[in-house]
């Protein structure tokens, strides 16, 4: 999948900031959890290493397939690498995180139902 999800949800960058923080902040923890460098990870995930500092560095947002493979390389399920710390100095940014997230969700689930709907009319579900 070439296409971000950023660019395929029509989210505004302003939206998908605090999401790329946490997702840059938990590649980086669970990283560190392993022993692993970046370039280690970046093997591991079959990205380079370029790619990955990029991601860390909160300057690319990340495919699902991308997402798919960190989760993997990382032991974890793809979600965890979206979900926010809980400890009292992140509150503040809880609240701008979930209202992203929701902001996502309702992206997608939009784009699904046009799709959706276009294929039911057209008779294209291919």
């Amino acid at each position: 999948m070439s296409t971000s999800l950023f660019n395929l949800y029509f989210l505004h960058e302003a939206d998908l900031e605090p999401i790329r923080r946490i997702l840059a902040g938990n590649i980086k923890k669970y990283r560190n959890n392993l022993g692993y460098t970046q370039e280690k990870l970046a093997e591991k995930a079959h990205l380079s290493a370029q790619t990955l500092n990029d991601i860390e560095g909160c300057r690319r947002w990340v495919s699902a397939a991308t997402l798919t493979k960190l989760a993997e390389a990382l032991h974890i399920a793809e979600y965890q690498l979206l979900m926010p710390e809980s400890n009292e100095n992140t509150k503040k940014n809880h609240r701008s995180s979930l209202k992203s997230l929701i902001s996502l969700q309702d992206n997608i689930i939009n784009t699904i139902n046009i799709h959706f709907d276009e294929a039911k009319d057209t008779g294209d579900f291919i």
